[in-house]
């Protein structure tokens, strides 16, 4: 087990980045008790000439400005008021590029997660959910996961390329032709078993 290095975030094919981030481990250390997921799907925006980008055509705002600083730091933003999204920076600082973490498979704190969830069937496939069960929130914008409190580890999980499925993003038709890239990244989870 380690964690991932600034340089796994910093190279500049946000694809790769997000294709590589699946099979490894998202772990969170709230308030001293550990969560920790391996990351099942994933989602990669381009920055400045992706319409599904927060940062499109290099806009920069006071919600998307961690975009813009250094690889392997945590974006979190809340969708329609109620998601807490939790995203990894990537490339060199000055580009923003990102990768949104959409599902985990549960592997530690489960019972944490379930109450987290107030539920007794744990879900974590949905990026608002996996956020809620590890206990990431828009407080943990800007997080460096180099750290302790939120970070990635690569647990030697591999995940061969045949049981990886690629397609449109989901949630963003408002980006024309660019919503239907295919820059999402998943597999089944049962392979883990």
């Amino acid at each position: 087990m380690r964690k991932l290095p600034r340089e796994f975030y910093g190279r500049p094919d946000v694809l790769a980045v997000a294709r590589e981030l699946l099979g490894k481990v998202l772990v969170t250390r709230i308030k001293g008790v550990i969560t920790a997921g391996v990351i099942t799907e994933t989602e990669a925006y381009m920055g400045a000439v992706d319409k599904a980008s927060h940062a499109y055509g290099g806009k920069v705002t006071p919600r998307n400005r961690v975009m813009y600083g250094k690889a392997g730091v945590a974006y979190v933003y809340l969708c329609y008021g109620i998601h807490h999204l939790f995203n990894v920076v990537t490339n060199a600082e000055g580009t923003a590029h990102a990768v949104l973490v959409r599902a985990i498979h549960p592997v530690q704190g489960q019972d944490v997660m379930m109450a987290r969830r107030k539920t007794k069937v744990l879900t974590t496939a949905g990026p608002g959910t996996l956020t809620q069960a590890l206990g990431i929130r828009t407080e943990h914008n800007g997080t460096d996961l180099l750290g302790n409190l939120i970070h990635i580890e690569d647990r030697g999980i591999l995940i061969p390329d045949g049981v990886v499925s690629t397609g449109p993003r989901i949630g963003v038709d408002y980006a024309g032709e660019d919503a239907l890239l295919p820059y999402r990244f998943l597999f089944n989870p049962r392979i883990l078993a």
